[in-house]
């Protein structure tokens, strides 16, 4: 009796712990812990039962721990989860089963146990430690991972050596497995088993066919031979081994077909979003075909929201792509205090056409991690089309500026009128030549801006007037080529709206015509006038 309370304690301690931790560090997925949690459960019971001497019922229990235990490795290496793809453990799990079915019929035989020791509970914890091994060398050095397979190589001893030499060190396997499973539920890094990561199919290979196949057909080529020679006294095991086979066939065929699935999703969702984006001949139209495509590559329920920015501008800090030395990378993660949720960031910028449209920008999804996790590559792609329809449509209006500005360098060749047409940043796009021979400077320079030719008393009036919106008139010198000055009168026009224009239109006129006049324009705020001019009136007025 004392040693079944102290199973107890065991089986239920173990449990626990693995709530506890599943509660505490809540994993991407908490199916695979609880049914581990089960698992440990029925376990518990059945050595509770042996115990008590009760062996068919604790049978039972053990049974169904190695099945909650293959349904929680089930769940553990899907697809999309940490083993990404587990079509090459499927494979090797069937040939080993194949293979244990041929040693219990030929070398085992009707006993179903190697002197003492039960085969099937042999085969079961062989084909567990093969599973969490499995899942170690996928994720690499993770304590949760390593207390896994500690616990299952501590069940397999315990199962090959109890019933060989009863007693409690041949039964310290079991109390590894109890305490190794709990820990490893406790541990942090258990949340790296979980998370979600992108499936990679893998590509077709003869011999690994070959290999399913022959896993395949063992079941009924033994029950065959068994047939033919008489009686047939391993049906059972039979049955049970190609039941497990088929079921691992009908999972990689599920697998496959997944992910052909989602493949040929993808593909067409990219393709109808390549059409229209291409079709696209604005900003507006780029953005709806974005989110067209993301609602039919995404579950709607999964996307919290969509933010489609074409300017770094309108970004956060942290969503905007940070000083780095290299090309910035395809997308990253923005984490947050939700573990299901996440934010990935997916930037708006091809490296060679980074002239075209330096604005940058980012496609920025909120949703379900493992969602975005499974489509990322497919989102990097869509994120790349979209910013190469940008950088078209940019390209199309820059070029459609360049004609018209070549069409108004035709038209006002010979005029008087000075027209210029100046960006946002005040930055002179075209002049007119009259710009040139009132300055009396053959050309302008580089990358010139207004401020550049305006009196430096006379900038910061100038930057109030475009800092605004709407159209008005600005009183200024501009400095010619001998130093010497000349007054104009600067009308300005603000189409930064207009598609083909996109700054500001300033028609500028000689005020002075060569001589600055007596009179002055009457002006209800003085300050709008030149700052020289305001001083030359100060010294007539006060004689000095």
């Amino acid at each position: 009796m004392l040693r079944a309370i102290e199973w107890i304690v065991l089986g239920i301690g173990s449990a626990a712990a693995i709530v506890y931790g599943v509660r505490r560090h809540r994993p991407a997925r908490i199916g695979p812990w609880l049914l581990l949690a089960g698992a440990i459960v029925a376990s518990g019971a059945g050595d509770v039962l042996t115990a008590l001497d009760r062996p068919g019922v604790a049978n039972f229990c053990f049974y169904a721990m190695f099945v909650l235990v293959a349904c929680s490795l089930l769940q553990l290496t899907r697809v999309g989860a940490i083993l990404v793809d587990r079509a090459r453990l499927i494979d090797l799990l069937a040939f080993g089963c194949s293979t244990l079915l041929v040693i219990w019929v030929f070398v085992i035989g009707d006993a179903g146990q190697i002197g003492e020791t039960s085969g099937a509970y042999v085969i079961g914890a062989l084909l567990l430690l093969a599973v969490v091994a499995r899942v170690l060398i996928a994720v690499g050095r993770n304590l949760s991972a390593t207390l896994l397979v500690v616990g299952a190589v501590g069940v397999l001893v315990s199962d090959i050596v109890q019933p060989l030499w009863p007693g409690r060190l041949s039964e310290s396997g079991f109390v590894v497995l109890y305490l190794a499973w709990g820990a490893a539920a406790l541990h942090p890094s258990m949340v790296r088993l979980t998370e979600p990561a992108a499936p990679r199919p893998s590509p077709w290979r003869l011999h690994w066919a070959a290999l399913l196949g022959i896993s395949v057909a063992t079941p009924p080529v033994l029950l065959l031979i068994e047939a033919v020679h008489g009686t047939v006294g391993d049906g059972v095991v039979i049955a049970v081994a190609g039941a497990i086979t088929l079921l691992l066939t009908i999972t990689r065929l599920t697998d496959s077909v997944t992910l052909n699935g989602q493949a040929l999703t993808r593909e067409r969702g990219l393709r109808q979003a390549s059409a229209a984006l291409v079709a696209a001949a604005d900003i507006p139209a780029v953005d709806e075909a974005v989110r067209a495509a993301i609602a039919q590559l995404m579950p709607p329920e999964a996307i919290r929201s969509t933010v489609f920015a074409v300017d770094d501008r309108q970004l956060t800090l942290e969503a905007a792509p940070g000083p780095e030395s290299g090309p910035p990378p395809r997308s990253w993660w923005i984490e947050g205090t939700d573990r299901d949720y996440a934010t990935l960031v997916c930037p708006l910028w091809l490296e060679p056409l980074a002239v075209a449209r330096p604005s940058g920008g980012a496609l920025i999804l909120v949703g379900r991690r493992d969602t975005l996790t499974a489509t990322r590559d497919t989102l990097e792609v869509l994120a790349g089309q979209a910013a190469l329809a940008l950088d078209r449509i940019c390209l199309v209006e820059a070029v459609g500026r360049r004609d018209s500005d070549l069409y108004l360098r035709a038209v006002i060749r010979n005029s008087a009128d000075i027209v210029v047409v100046i960006d946002e940043d005040r930055r002179i796009r075209y002049a007119s030549p009259s710009l040139r021979e009132l300055l009396g400077a053959d050309e302008l320079p580089p990358l010139a801006t207004l401020d550049d030719l305006v009196h430096p008393d006379d900038r910061d009036q100038l930057r109030q007037a475009f800092a605004g919106s709407g159209d008005g008139v600005v009183f200024c010198s501009l400095l010619r080529a001998d130093d010497s000055q000349v007054l104009i009168e600067a009308t300005y026009r603000d189409l930064r709206e207009d598609r083909l224009v996109q700054g500001f239109v300033v028609t500028m006129r000689d005020f002075t015509q060569g001589h600055e006049p007596d009179e002055l324009p009457r002006r209800d705020n003085v300050d709008e006038l030149p700052a020289r001019v305001n001083r030359r009136s100060a010294r007539d007025k006060f004689r000095y």
